[in-house]
């Protein structure tokens, strides 16, 4: 009766769970009213009932969806009650707005029950005073864990790895290696591999959780343990970590200083965090909008805009520029201004394309000096195949709609050429850039489009000028 019981229980609870979210896997507005009147009535009771068995994304994307002051009121009432681990799963300005709001005694208090990754994840963004009060209130071991962790630089294996393992020396036996892991409670939660280290702590290998279940307890751990040959240098980009998990299928690594001495561990579940930060600050950045996150203020994100809207004004200046060169025809021959927009605007999205496929490919590795002209010769005849199919579509509407059929010869042969030169454009710029170690995610939109409008008013003006003026 009583496992009946539990299960019941447990089945509620999942209930309770899927509640909180509607169809759309948004947080339900009846379950954010129902909070927020116990935050409203300080029903600290109704909000451990209603908040206390969240996961912690679950609890996360309740913060992001409260108001700023409901947040601070939730995370006040609930006290030590509050799973601190949910604060990694909301944005930077959610985080520091709470964090900001608490004091650095109860930040101790709480980072304590905390994996050190999770904990390094929400101090690293603290003002270095906060940081080192907050830290000077830890027990000592806990401290110089995560003051080694956080003097790695930032986006390093080093700041993303748990500094909580399981390292045995060589020379024991797959027997006391069990007994020790039944016997210390300061061994992490979870894990799936132990490693194998020597006096000095320099990594000799790894066993897994499976290998040592299938050995007999007098077997020594140097009979059975597996070289570590992916071993991650704690100063490594998180992104090539992330890379090394993806191509070696990865579930956790060791994470070794510059004298291969074991310093922490990377799991599976950090780099898919680090995937997703990582894919996400492409996309922000192709766009010009830097690291800028929704919950940002309207200054902070207008800021954050502002330099690459300066840059493009600058090259709306140059392809006016061109179109000057040319007004005499444009004001003999009207049409051209309501076409050219088009095969400025045709190229520019042909160049978006194969810039979009390039970059990617040159985070993913995918793109390097052995197959480039490959696929500089595949875009390039992408392009002009693409040119050539809309030169004649455009070109019979030109035609058509001026009755004149010169026109749309003009406008289809600037269209091959824009098309062609956007293709060579999205392809080169960024593997000129990544070359030059600037970031193409960052620098290659604004070029490419300048590359297109330049090149296309400067083709369909430039062609219309010498047929019209020696016809």
């Amino acid at each position: 009766m009583e496992g009946h019981d539990q299960h019941a229980g447990g089945a509620e609870a999942e209930k309770g769970r899927a509640d909180i979210y509607d169809g759309d896997g948004v947080v339900r507005a009846s379950f954010l009213s129902q909070v927020g009147a116990a935050i409203a009535d300080r029903d600290t009771l109704a909000l451990k009932r209603d908040v206390g068995d969240l996961h912690q994304s679950e609890l996360g994307h309740l913060l992001e969806a409260m108001l700023p002051d409901q947040r601070r009121a939730l995370v006040e009432l609930l006290g030590t009650d509050f799973d601190f681990s949910a604060l990694t799963e909301v944005d930077e300005a959610i985080r520091l707005d709470i964090v900001d709001h608490m004091p650095n005694a109860q930040i101790a208090q709480a980072v304590q029950d905390l994996d050190s990754d999770d904990a390094v994840y929400i101090l690293e963004d603290l003002d270095q005073e906060d940081r080192d009060e907050i830290l000077s209130q830890l027990p000592f071991t806990e401290r110089v864990r995560l003051r080694r962790a956080l003097d790695y630089p930032e986006e390093t294996a080093g700041r993303r790895m748990q500094t909580e393992f399981v390292a045995v020396p060589p020379f024991w036996t797959i027997g006391q290696t069990i007994d020790y892991m039944r016997e210390d409670k300061n061994l992490p939660d979870r894990f799936s591999q132990i490693f194998v280290i020597d006096p000095t702590f320099k990594l000799l290998g790894a066993i897994d959780l499976d290998q040592i279940l299938r050995s007999r307890r007098a077997v020594k751990v140097e009979d059975v343990m597996h070289e570590t040959r992916h071993a991650i240098p704690a100063t490594m980009d998180q992104e090539e970590a992330a890379r090394e998990f993806e191509q070696y299928d990865l579930l956790s690594a060791a994470v070794v200083d510059e004298n291969d001495r074991l310093v922490g561990v990377l799991t599976i579940d950090d780099v898919v965090d680090v995937i997703q930060e990582e894919a996400g600050e492409d996309l922000l950045r192709m766009g010009g909008v830097g690291d800028e996150e929704l919950s940002d203020s309207i200054l902070s994100a207008s800021r954050s805009r502002v330099p690459w809207l300066l840059v493009n004004l600058f090259t709306a200046f140059l392809a006016a520029s061109v179109i000057g060169l040319f007004d005499d025809t444009i004001q003999r021959i009207v049409a051209l201004a309501v076409l050219m927009p088009i095969v400025a605007g045709m190229g520019g999205n042909a160049g978006s394309q194969t810039m979009t496929v390039t970059v990617r490919a040159l985070a993913t590795r995918d793109l390097d000096i052995y197959n480039a002209w490959r696929v500089i010769r595949r875009e390039v005849g992408v392009g002009f195949i693409n040119g050539v199919v809309f030169a004649v579509l455009i070109g019979a509407v030109a035609a058509t709609w001026f009755q004149n059929v010169n026109l749309g010869g003009i406008i289809g042969a600037a269209m091959i050429i824009n098309m062609f030169a956007a293709a060579l454009a999205g392809i080169l710029i960024p593997l000129t850039l990544d070359r030059l170690k600037i970031d193409p995610a960052v620098a290659s939109a604004v070029f490419v489009t300048t590359v297109t409008d330049v090149v296309g008013f400067f083709a369909f003006l430039g062609l219309a000028t010498w047929w019209f003026g020696t016809s």
